[in-house]
């Protein structure tokens, strides 16, 4: 289920804010200029569906930003519990970091946590299958897919680098509750 809790960045126990409606975690998300949407597939999916299949399945919401934000470069990333560098990916992506372009991820299988900080807070929301997240640029965050991750995610880019981190070096992310993945975890 998609979440969002409002903490202090420096008292990550004491909640402001904790909320399952959607509508009320896109209004609170853009207060700090984050979008928050719901998407629907224009045709069934099956599950594991490969790149082309996905990007079909979700095309008109894909051009709609793509032309909005001058998004160049469009691809489909899966995780899975067995992939090979799953501790070392979830590691990297731990880290509290900034990009010079906007993180859009579309989740259309699975869930993860993004952590960001931003004015003192920590804005912990839990994306689900049919969520579309867009931190902006320079927005410090770290990403968690739990010990086992499963997810498969739209991936959007202003720039055909793609994925490039600047880490703040703060440990931040250590002092916050990691994300617990009920699809493949106990919790």
């Amino acid at each position: 289920m998609s979440h969002l809790t409002v903490t202090p960045d420096a008292a990550p126990g004491e909640i402001l804010l904790s909320t399952a409606d959607h509508a009320r975690i896109a209004a609170e998300l853009g207060t700090i200029g984050v979008a928050f949407e719901r998407w629907t597939a224009s045709a069934p999916l099956a599950p594991g569906a490969g790149q082309a299949e996905v990007l079909e399945a979700y095309k008109a919401d894909v051009e709609r930003l793509r032309a909005a934000h001058g998004y160049q470069s469009v691809d489909v990333v899966r995780m899975h519990p067995d992939h090979p560098d799953r501790a070392a990916m979830r590691a990297k992506f731990l880290a509290e970091h900034i990009h010079e372009d906007d993180e859009v991820r579309f989740f259309v299988e699975g869930q993860g946590a993004f952590y960001l900080r931003v004015g003192g807070r920590v804005y912990r929301v839990i994306c689900e299958a049919g969520d579309l997240i867009s931190v902006p640029k320079n927005t410090t965050h770290w990403f968690d897919a739990g010990d086992k991750p499963l997810f498969c995610a739209i991936r959007m880019f202003t720039t055909p680098d793609g994925w490039v981190a600047t880490f703040t070096g703060d440990a931040i992310a250590t002092r916050f509750p990691a994300f617990v993945n009920p699809l493949t975890e106990a919790a």
